[in-house]
């Protein structure tokens, strides 16, 4: 067995595919599959069960997955701490949809020109993900809103920001000029998927003050709820970020009076994990970019 062996075993145990996995490797399949084979044989246990389309992991494979994950894990951090120089390397930065495409691309230019002999490697995916991949230490930091239940992660706030009420601009709310939670507490939704935070932080607020919104439609991009709502199919919650960005004149945007509906964006990282002087900067510079974001 050596340390090849193991990246290809778990880029096929995440891909579930070895015609995938031999692309994203750089090598043939054939190839690729005796390695698995071998490594199959040195245990004396399948590791995937194939089928026809796919491949899924046998108990012994999810036995095995730990294991590999922990050697490739020590053996990236031990190549880390002796090659940390502060300006080279890479950074695995993972964070929400409701928050990469709106959040990143200024600070990743800004790094990039800082630190051009480095890399930043962007995962995005949900909160339950990125906490896992956080602790297996595939992603060096993510960032995500609260809560976060998760234990052994430091988490550190970032920003606060507001939730705004986003309408077509024939809805009779758009000439109100103080619109009140009371005033939605009828009107049917979009709301994101309930696997992004962002639809459990609008519950979360409208459960406090005993209101729940009913979600007549769901989508899994806060895009495709913005374009939805201009068509009126319904009204939504849009984070500031996000309203900033939108340019768009069918679609009006309106803040809530007092108590407003706001979510916390935070920096989760692994204290257990090896961090570089590269790391400490990239997450110094996160944190002074939300300051003034």
């Amino acid at each position: 067995m050596d340390i090849d062996q193991l990246k290809y075993f778990q880029s096929v145990a995440e891909t579930k595919s070895f015609t995938e996995s031999a692309a994203r490797m750089s090598l043939s399949q054939p190839a690729l599959s005796r390695s698995i084979q071998r490594l199959e044989e040195e245990f004396g246990q399948p590791f995937f069960e194939r089928k026809p389309r796919s491949v899924e992991l046998t108990d012994a494979g999810l036995l095995f997955q730990r294991s590999a994950t922990q050697i490739l894990r020590i053996i990236e951090d031990t190549r880390a701490e002796i090659t940390d120089d502060g300006e080279t390397g890479k950074i695995r930065i993972g964070a929400i949809p409701t928050v990469a495409p709106y959040f990143l691309p200024h600070l990743l230019k800004q790094f990039a020109n800082a630190f051009p002999r480095s890399r930043l490697i962007v995962h995005e995916n949900t909160t339950d993900e990125l906490l896992k991949r956080i602790k297996q230490g595939e992603i060096d930091l993510a960032i995500l809103a609260e809560p976060i239940s998760e234990k052994y992660v430091e988490v550190k706030t970032l920003l606060e920001e507001e939730l705004h009420l986003v309408l077509p601009p024939d809805h009779p709310l758009c000439e109100k000029e103080r619109i009140c939670l009371e005033d939605v507490e009828d009107e049917p939704f979009v709301m994101l998927d309930e696997a992004h935070c962002l639809s459990e932080n609008i519950h979360s607020f409208c459960r406090q003050r005993s209101i729940l919104p009913v979600a007549v439609e769901r989508a899994n991009q806060l895009a495709t709820v913005q374009e939805l709502v201009s068509l009126s199919h319904g009204i939504s919650l849009i984070p500031d970020m996000a309203r900033r960005l939108d340019r768009s004149k069918r679609r009006v945007y309106r803040s809530f009076v007092s108590p407003r509906p706001t979510r916390t964006i935070v920096c989760v990282t692994n204290p257990y994990r090896f961090q570089s002087r590269l790391f400490a900067e990239i997450r110094k510079r996160l944190c002074d970019y939300a300051k003034h974001f």
